[in-house]
């Protein structure tokens, strides 16, 4: 444990001690189930740890080796890992397909794919890394469903009442089973392949044994849809690929359907990639460069500094310098204790990103609040901060070696801070009917006022709200 202890010695240098605390417990005394795909969000309930502090954490262990990060694309209908990876340049397709749920889904960052860390084998071996040796029931928790599945205890005996049957067939082998079908839609699936074939059964029963081959191999997954009658079947499963393969014969019913919409919170790639901390160790090592990934809500913070010039001219160069760099060490760290990342600066103008819209209030009002306390600090009126917010829809793109993001919303959260004057904030509707945001303004007493505006390259005029 010595080059354990070595790297927790190292962790505690970068990392809240309460988080590396929880963490190293975790690792010296969590089962192997408990460090296999690690949901950030669950430790930090569970542990009462900060839940950014506890990201943060995890995303140095990471950097040290002490656990791995994984990308998990998951399947929005069954909560199914159809991809994994170690960065986000592992996910180039258009669409994904689950066999299971026979759907295929355009890939979003927000909704369908999570992070999760499972501990490095160098510090602690688990069973979950070797997958292959897992119980068939260990291999749906720990491999097949995501950390966003709330997966009861006994799943074994959940899965018992819609299973007929459920097999571990090795490499080149084949199993003969005996079932008999009832007037039930039934699901035959492997969770090592994916591979799934339905049967409708219906119509009136039948003595006749039926027969039915289901080969499961490398090349193209066994899918689709048969009918056949209520009755015994003669059912052969053969596999031929080089893997253990765990096929199950599962009834469609209601107990399958209410653990499949069991959900909770995970931490999403989103919410990883407006993650500051993430944004400082990994920088550009999460997306290739032709890549476009697919956001379906996010929240820009635009901020520029008015008379940025006349500062320079009024104060003289070193003080300005120096004054600027305090603005935007305050605006760093009120965006990362937010929940936020800086994505980038342009000039005295700042851009930043926030996964609600109540988190990028919260940060503006605490960035005009920080400015004006300088001020009065000072007996002037050198730093006045201009801000716009707006949410909306847009892609992850590699822009100039740095993860940026382009679309309408970026566009529009610019031109709304263009908007501002100085200590006003600028804000859509998109950010005032946000709940949260709404329990913010109120507790503030702050009243927003309602107006249309026209925005530069926006064709039609929008109504956007001023914070006084």
């Amino acid at each position: 444990m010595s080059e354990t202890n070595a790297l927790f010695d190292v962790l505690r240098q970068s990392a809240d001690a309460r988080a590396v605390e929880a963490i190293e417990h975790l690792v010296q005394n969590g089962s192997d189930r408990d460090l296999c795909r690690v949901n950030v969000i669950d430790f930090a309930k569970s542990t009462g740890v900060d839940e950014e502090r506890a990201v943060a954490a995890f995303l140095h262990a990471a950097r040290l080796g002490i656990f791995d990060l994984s990308w998990n694309m998951l399947c929005p209908g069954c909560g199914g890992v159809l991809d994994a990876g170690a960065t986000l340049k592992t996910f180039d397709h258009d669409k994904y397909d689950c066999a299971l749920c026979s759907a295929g889904y355009e890939p979003t960052l927000d909704e369908m794919v999570e992070v999760t860390f499972t501990v490095n084998p160098r510090v602690r071996s688990i069973a979950a890394h070797e997958p292959e040796k897992l119980p068939v029931i260990e291999y749906f928790r720990q491999v097949f469903w995501g950390s966003g599945m709330d997966l009861p205890e006994e799943l074994e005996a959940r899965i018992d009442e819609f299973s007929l049957e459920r097999l571990e067939l090795p490499p080149g082998e084949r199993a003969l089973v005996s079932l008999q079908l009832p007037a039930e839609f039934i699901i035959i699936f492997d969770p090592v392949s994916h591979g799934v074939q339905f049967i409708d059964v219906k119509g009136e029963p039948t003595k006749e044994r039926q027969s039915l081959t289901v080969i499961f191999n490398d090349l193209r997954s066994p899918t689709g849809k048969l009918e056949m009658r209520p009755g015994p079947l003669r059912l052969t499963l053969e596999n031929r690929t080089n893997r253990r393969i765990l096929p199950g014969v599962w009834i469609a019913n209601d107990v399958l359907h209410d653990m499949l919409g069991k959900r909770k919170p995970f931490l999403t790639a989103t919410r990883l990639l407006t993650n500051q901390t993430f944004r400082d160790i990994y920088r550009t090592d999460a997306l290739d460069i032709d890549q476009r990934l697919k956001i379906t809500s996010l929240t820009f913070l635009f901020t520029d500094l008015k008379g940025s010039t006349e500062l320079y001219e009024r104060v003289g160069d070193l003080v300005a310098y120096d004054l600027v760099r305090q603005h935007f060490r305050v605006l760093y760290e009120i965006v990362a204790s937010e929940a936020g990342a800086v994505v980038k600066t342009i000039g005295d103008a700042v851009m930043a990103t926030f996964p609600t819209p109540d988190r990028a209030l919260a940060a503006a009002l605490r960035m005009r609040e920080a400015m004006q306390k300088i001020n009065a600090e000072r007996g002037n009126e050198d730093l006045l901060l201009k801000i716009g917010i707006h949410e909306g829809p847009c892609l992850a793109v590699n822009l100039n070696d740095r993860q940026d993001y382009f679309g309408q919303t970026v566009n529009m959260a610019s031109r709304v801070q263009g908007l501002a004057t100085s200590r006003t904030i600028f804000a859509t509707r998109s950010i005032i009917a946000d709940a949260r945001a709404v329990k913010i303004l109120e507790s503030s007493g702050l009243h927003p006022i309602e107006q249309r505006a026209a925005l530069r390259g926006i064709s039609d005029d929008a109504l956007v709200y001023e914070i006084p």
